[in-house]
């Protein structure tokens, strides 16, 4: 009996120490799949984690942009509405000392441009090198001559009256002064037009999603003036809060009509070409010697560096490197592009 008993205790604690191997066992493979678990959701969160993204334009975009041609004269920069919203901003100079823009827009659908003006022959240069479509109200003979022989796509407010154009009812200004545009509507106009739709040229900058880091050489860049003429000068202040430039015409704040906000630019080239009086104009309109090649300045978030550019012909991109002969990257947000004559001046500090 004793003996029964004996082997009926061996048998019960073999029982024991089998469950308590099993429990033990599946505890480290319950802590081991938990532990893996949590490996995985770590990975793959980490691998979920979206990287930053341009913003300023849709880098996978195929759409053409929209280049329309802004006045600049005293009477008119209180009503400039929507500059805040180009991606790309030109400033040339004009007849009279005077400059205008060429403001870029793409897959924008802004239903208040403005004010818009009429064409140059050499703004063309820069409509072209971005595949663009040319928003003008009214042209010099030379810009006529132009778009006619280079069979450029042009949206013209002489030619086609509202919804694509309109005059704002502003009082005590001039009506030339008074002339805007609706891109939503400008794009009803296109596909009437028969306009090719897609574009043919990559963008005209490279774009960095994070914080563009500069060669060596670069200085300090918190106070920039760039003087077109006696009449017409550029300013330009760094916040360095918000890491963009708040921009002043003739150290007067430059504002949106509509929203009333200081526009602000986030990346400035600049640079200096040559300029004559067109023999034999009356109104003494402009050319620029800008096919070719020369130096500038890259300014951006704070600091300016020395850049060259070179632009080959009417049709082809102007390429913007460093001195080491890179290109040039910008940062996310909008550049402005001052092309300035000889006899003008550019001051950074």
């Amino acid at each position: 009996m004793k003996k029964k008993l004996k082997k009926k205790n061996v048998i019960i604690l073999l029982v024991i120490a089998i469950l308590l191997v099993g429990g033990i066992t599946s505890g480290v493979l319950l802590m081991s799949n938990d532990k893996e678990q949590n490996n995985n959701k770590s990975k793959n969160k980490s691998e979920n984690k979206e990287e930053p993204t341009v913003q300023v334009v849709d880098l996978d975009s195929t759409s053409r942009p929209y280049a329309v041609m802004i006045n600049n004269i005293g009477a008119a920069r209180p009503y400039h509405t929507g500059l805040q919203d180009a991606y790309l901003v030109y400033e040339m100079v004009v007849e009279g000392g005077i400059t205008r823009y060429l403001a870029l827009f793409k897959d924008k659908t802004n239903e208040v441009i403005g004010n818009v003006r009429s064409a140059r022959h050499y703004y063309i240069d820069y409509v072209l090198e971005n595949d663009a479509y040319y928003v003008h109200w009214g042209w010099s003979p030379q810009a006529q001559s132009d778009i006619s022989s280079l069979d450029i796509d042009n949206l013209n407010g002489l030619t086609y009256s509202s919804p694509y154009f309109f005059r704002q009812n502003i009082s005590g200004v001039s009506t030339e002064h008074k002339a805007f545009t609706n891109l939503k509507e400008l794009s009803n106009l296109v596909d009437r037009l028969g306009y090719r739709k897609e574009t043919n040229k990559d963008l005209l900058l490279d774009y960095s999603a994070t914080s563009v880091t500069l060669p060596e050489g670069s200085t300090d860049a918190l106070n920039i003036d760039i003087k077109y003429s006696g009449s017409s000068t550029t300013n330009y202040i760094y916040d360095s809060d918000s890491k963009v430039y708040k921009q002043f015409v003739n150290d007067k704040e430059h504002t949106d009509y509509e929203t009333k906000e200081q526009y602000t630019v986030k990346n400035i080239i600049v640079y200096e070409v040559g300029n004559t009086t067109i023999a034999g104009d009356n109104k003494g309109r402009q050319d620029l010697d800008n096919i070719g090649s020369g130096k500038g300045y890259f300014i951006t978030e704070g600091k300016s560096i020395p850049i060259t550019w070179e632009k080959d012909s009417r049709s082809s991109q102007t390429v913007y490197r460093y001195e080491n002969g890179d290109e040039i990257t910008v940062n996310d947000g909008n550049t402005w592009i001052h092309i300035v004559p000889k006899s003008g001046n550019i001051s950074i500090s």
